[in-house]
């Protein structure tokens, strides 16, 4: 529900009244009304619908981008690849995990926005400019603590802005500097997760070569130690505590 409210608020909290009205020859008729605020200093209704038209496109872009859901979904399918298993779990399994957890990891969040940015904007104690400024700051200082320092400089560099604090940098250095930074922690985490499942495949291997098994795939004598050797470790639940935990949420 709070997702929801933030994605209201970022549109501008623009809302579409659609109601029915009697004529006046009695017929029904249909109505929509666009109502929003005009006050000085603040967004215009115009404004208000060309961004919450843009939110409603861009909003899965914004949730694979912006939040945890990229490294999360790289490292669960990983750990489908390392096992041998390419359709179990299936994608829709693992991309709906993904979400769930990065509904979890970016619960709190969320809430500071909510409660920072959304409830002042529906209170009409804070103008949509300055609370849309307040979000944008709390979604910025998530990315940082994840990004690494030489991938926001590598950006900052390329974009010949000059020097800045943490705070001064714009979204189009912070959200490509997450986003690689992720990237790089993804395929690390699942070359750590792969090393266990290659020593499986490697005994396997020599044992069959020992044995003169040449034509024997060791595919096919491996996959079920490494399914067993992930049940015994309890691996589902190492794997999404190891990434829940390797967040830096302050």
């Amino acid at each position: 529900m709070s997702l929801i409210l933030i994605l209201f608020f970022l549109s501008g909290g623009v809302l579409e009244t659609l109601h029915a009205q009697t004529t006046g020859t009695g017929s029904p008729g249909l109505r929509i009304d666009v109502s929003g605020s005009n006050e000085e200093g603040d967004f215009g209704v115009a404004i208000q619908l060309v961004v919450a038209m843009t939110i409603l496109t861009l909003g899965p872009s914004v949730i694979m981008m912006m939040t945890c859901f990229t490294r999360i979904v790289i490292v669960l399918g990983f750990v489908r690849n390392a096992i041998g298993v390419n359709a179990a779990p299936s994608s829709q399994i693992i991309i709906g995990l993904a979400l769930f957890l990065t509904f979890f990891v970016m619960g709190p969040i969320w809430n500071k926005i909510y409660d920072d940015a959304v409830t002042p904007y529906m209170a009409t104690t804070m103008k949509s400019g300055d609370a849309l400024l307040v979000a944008t700051a709390h979604m910025k200082d998530f990315m940082l603590n994840q990004t690494r320092q030489a991938d926001a400089q590598f950006f900052l560099e390329i974009s010949r802005q000059g020097a800045m604090t943490r705070d001064e940098l714009p979204l189009s250095i912070v959200v490509p500097s997450f986003v690689l930074s992720e990237l790089r922690t993804a395929f690390q985490m699942g070359f750590l997760i792969f090393i266990p499942f290659i020593i499986v495949d490697f005994i396997v291997a020599s044992s069959l070569m020992s044995m003169g098994m040449m034509m024997m795939p060791p595919v096919v004598i491996s996959m079920p130690f490494k399914l067993l050797l992930f049940v015994l470790v309890d691996g589902w639940y190492l794997v999404v505590q190891s990434l829940v935990n390797s967040f830096n949420i302050a």
